[in-house]
C-alpha cells in the first residue's frame, strides 16, 4: 500500500477541546472590503484599485525653464507646487505625491548629477536649492497649511452682479462656496443645493456659512522670522507685530467670506420665496384674525338686534297686558256701577227695608257702605238674599259692614300707635346722653376691666354701662357714645374737670365723717400716747396748738378702707400695667379715683401679705 492509499483511507479525528472566548476585532483586506461595500456602496470595492492607479497614473511636470529661472534668496515668492511638478494637483496632492515628485526632481535634478553629466553647477545660487525648500515646506503640514492659506491661484473674489445674471443664482455661487469650503475647520461643509432643496436644508446651509470657523492663517506672510531676533526682546516685538499683521489678515478674510453669504443670501430665490410665502402665512393669519373680528363683531350686532326685537316683543306684550287689565278694569268699574245703580234701585224700591225715617236715613247710609265694601260678585249674591230674605238679610249684612269697618278702623289705630312709638323710640335714641359722675365712674371702671386688645371692646364696654346703669329702653349707651366719651375723658385736662372737683367733694365729705367718727371713740392708749408726745407748757402737760392743729387738719386717708370697687379698679389696673412699665405705680393710680400712688402700694403690699399668710396657714394644716 502507498503512502497516497494510506492517506486517503484515514479519516482524521478532532478532540474536543474547551472553547475560550476572545475578543476579536475585524482586520484585513476581506473586512475593509466588507466595510467599504456597507457605507459606501459597491462603488467603494474599486476605491483602493483606484487610488492605486491614480497614483500610478499622476505624472509631474517638469519644467527646466522655470527651474533656472528661480532665485534662491527669493524662495519665499516661488510657486512650491510648480517647482515639484505639481502646478494641477496642488491642494489635493497627497503626501505620497509630494514625496514621489520630491524623489524624481532630486534623482533628475541633483547638482551631482548634472555635474556628471557636464553642466556646469553654480553652488551659491543653483536652483537644486528651491526644489529642496519647496519640499521643505510642502512635506511639513503645518508649513504647508501656511502657504496652502495664501496660495495665489486661490480665487478669493465673490462674484459680482453680472456674472449672477450671466451664469445663474446656482451656478455662480456654487463654484464660489466650494472654492471656499476647504478653509473649513469643521468637515461635511453642506453644499448650496438647487431650488428643489427643502427649507430645512437651506437654513442649515446659511446657518453654517454664517457661523463659519476658517482654518486659514497667514503666517508665511511674515515680514520677519522671529528666529532672526537679535535677543529675546527683539523676538518679541517681532513676534507681536506678525501677530498683528496676521489678526488684520485674519479678520479682512472673514469678512470677505461674510459678504459672500450675505451676497448669496440676498439673491438666494428660494430664501425670497421663504420670505414671501412668510409674509403670506403672515397676512393669512392677519386677514383670519380680521374675519374673526368681523364675525366676532357681526355675531354681537345679530344678538343686539335679537335682543332689541325681543325688548320690544316683551315691551309690546307688556304694553298690551297693560292695556288688557285696564280694559278689564273698566269692564270691572262699569259692572259694578252697573250692580251698584241695581242694588240701588232694589233698596230704593223696598223703601231701604225701613220701618220709619230714622230707619230710612241710616239704611241709606249704609247702602253707601255696603256699595263701597262690596264688589261685583258679592253685590250680585247680596241682591239674591235681599230677593228671598229681605229686611232680615240686609240688617244682618249692614251689622257685617259696620264690625268689618270697625276692625278695619282698629287695625289702622294700632299700626299708627305702633309707629309713633317707634317714632319717639328713635328720636330718644338721637338725644344725647348727659354723662353723670357715676356714669363716668362706671365707664373708668369698664375700661379698665376690659382693656385694649379685647374683641370688640367698646361693644362690651357699652353693654357693661347699659347692665350696671338705669335707662329705659329708649335711651341706652352705644359703642360709638362710649368711644367718644373715652376720647373726650382721654383728652382733657383732668386737674381742670368737674370730676376730679366732685371727686375731691366726695373726699372732704368722707373726711369729716371719719373725723367724727375718730373724736368719738379716742381711746385710753391713744390718750396716753397724746400725753407722752407732748410737751409741758409752764408745767403742764398740753400739746402744742401747732401740732393739735396739724392733727386737726391732716385727713386719715391711710386708715381709710377699700372699697369693692376700688379692690376691682386696683386689680384690673395691676394687670394692665405689668412690672416692665415705666412709671407704673403712677399710671395704676390714675386708674382709681381719691388713691395716691402711696396708697396703691401700701394696699398692694397688704394683699401680698394676706396671700402668704393663707400659703403659710395652709402648709401648717397640712
Amino acid at each position: 500500500m502507498t503512502e497516497g492509499d494510506l492517506s486517503n483511507n484515514c479519516r482524521v479525528v478532532s478532540l474536543p477541546v474547551q472553547s475560550n472566548k476572545r475578543k476579536v476585532e475585524c482586520v484585513g483586506a476581506a473586512f475593509l472590503r466588507y466595510h467599504n461595500i456597507k457605507c459606501h456602496g459597491e462603488d467603494a470595492l474599486f476605491q483602493t484599485t483606484d487610488s492605486k492607479e491614480k497614483a500610478e497614473e499622476v505624472t509631474f511636470d517638469d519644467d527646466v525653464e522655470y527651474l533656472r529661472s528661480l532665485d534662491p534668496k527669493d524662495w519665499k515668492s516661488q510657486d512650491h507646487y510648480a517647482v515639484l511638478g505639481m502646478k494641477n494637483l496642488r491642494n489635493k496632492a497627497t503626501d505620497d505625491d509630494i514625496k514621489r515628485a520630491y524623489r524624481q526632481k532630486v534623482l533628475k535634478h541633483h547638482p551631482d548629477k548634472r555635474k556628471a553629466q557636464g553642466e556646469e553647477i553654480r553652488s551659491d545660487d543653483d536652483y537644486f536649492t528651491c526644489i529642496t525648500k519647496a519640499y521643505e515646506i510642502l512635506g511639513t503640514p503645518i508649513k504647508r497649511r501656511s502657504y496652502d492659506s495664501v496660495d495665489p491661484l486661490v480665487d478669493d473674489s465673490v462674484p459680482s452682479s453680472t456674472e449672477i445674471k450671466k451664469e445663474g443664482f446656482y451656478k455662480a455661487f456654487r463654484k464660489y462656496f466650494e472654492i471656499n469650503a476647504r478653509w473649513s475647520e469643521k468637515k461635511n461643509v453642506p453644499m448650496l443645493g438647487d431650488e428643489n432643496s427643502p427649507r430645512e436644508q437651506v437654513e442649515r446651509f446659511y446657518a453654517f456659512w454664517y457661523e463659519f470657523e476658517s482654518w486659514r492663517e497667514f503666517s508665511y506672510l511674515d515680514e520677519e522670522e522671529k528666529e532672526r531676533g537679535a535677543d529675546r526682546e527683539e523676538r518679541r516685538w517681532i513676534e507681536k507685530q506678525n501677530r498683528v499683521a496676521r489678526a488684520k489678515l485674519k479678520k479682512e478674510e472673514m469678512a470677505r467670506i461674510r459678504s459672500l453669504v450675505d451676497l448669496a443670501y440676498s439673491n438666494d430665490p428660494r430664501i425670497l420665496r421663504f420670505k414671501q410665502e412668510d409674509k403670506d402665512k403672515k397676512l393669512a393669519a392677519k386677514r383670519a384674525r380680521q374675519d374673526a373680528v368681523q364675525a366676532k363683531k357681526a355675531e354681537e350686532e345679530r344678538l343686539m338686534k335679537e335682543a332689541h326685537a325681543a325688548k320690544q316683543k316683551a315691551e309690546e306684550a307688556e304694553r298690551a297686558r297693560i292695556e288688557a287689565a285696564r280694559a278689564e278694569r273698566e269692564l270691572m268699574k262699569k259692572n259694578l256701577r252697573k250692580e251698584r245703580k241695581a242694588f240701588r234701585d232694589l233698596c230704593k224700591s223696598n223703601n231701604y227695608f225701613a220701618k220709619n225715617e230714622d230707619e230710612t236715613v241710616s239704611h241709606m247710609a249704609a247702602v253707601e257702605k255696603i256699595c263701597e265694601m262690596m264688589k261685583v260678585v258679592e253685590l250680585q249674591d247680596f241682591m239674591k238674599k235681599l230677593e228671598g230674605e229681605g229686611r232680615n238679610a240686609f240688617l244682618k249684612t249692614v251689622k257685617e259692614t259696620d264690625e268689618k269697618l270697625e276692625a278695619e278702623r282698629k287695625a289702622l289705630f294700632d299700626t299708627k300707635k305702633v309707629e309713633d312709638q317707634k317714632v319717639k323710640k328713635e328720636s330718644a335714641l338721637k338725644v344725647p346722653i348727659e354723662w353723670t359722675p357715676d356714669m363716668t365712674q362706671l365707664l373708668i371702671k369698664a375700661v379698665n376691666l376690659f382693656p385694649a386688645g379685647t374683641n370688640q371692646r367698646w361693644e362690651v364696654v357699652a353693654n357693661f354701662l347699659n347692665q350696671h346703669s338705669t335707662f329705659t329702653d329708649e335711651k341706652r349707651f352705644t359703642a360709638k357714645d362710649v368711644l367718644n366719651k373715652a376720647k373726650d375723658l382721654q383728652s382733657s385736662d383732668f386737674s381742670k374737670s368737674s370730676l376730679k372737683k366732685a371727686a375731691n367733694e366726695e373726699a372732704f365729705d368722707q373726711f369729716e365723717k371719719e373725723k367724727k367718727k375718730v373724736a368719738n371713740h379716742v381711746d385710753d392708749n391713744s390718750i396716753s400716747k397724746i400725753d407722752s408726745g407732748a410737751k409741758l407748757v409752764n408745767g403742764t402737760s398740753k400739746p402744742k396748738a401747732e401740732d393739735q392743729s396739724k392733727q386737726d387738719r391732716e385727713p386719715s386717708k391711710e386708715d381709710r378702707s377699700w372699697t369693692k370697687t376700688e379692690q376691682e379698679l386696683l386689680e384690673q389696673a395691676i394687670k394692665t400695667f405689668p412690672v416692665s412699665t415705666p412709671e407704673r405705680w403712677d399710671k395704676i393710680a390714675d386708674c382709681i379715683p381719691n388713691r395716691t400712688k402711696k396708697d396703691c402700694m401700701k394696699r398692694y403690699k397688704e394683699l401680698v401679705e394676706l396671700v402668704k399668710a393663707k400659703k403659710q396657714a395652709a402648709n401648717l394644716s397640712k
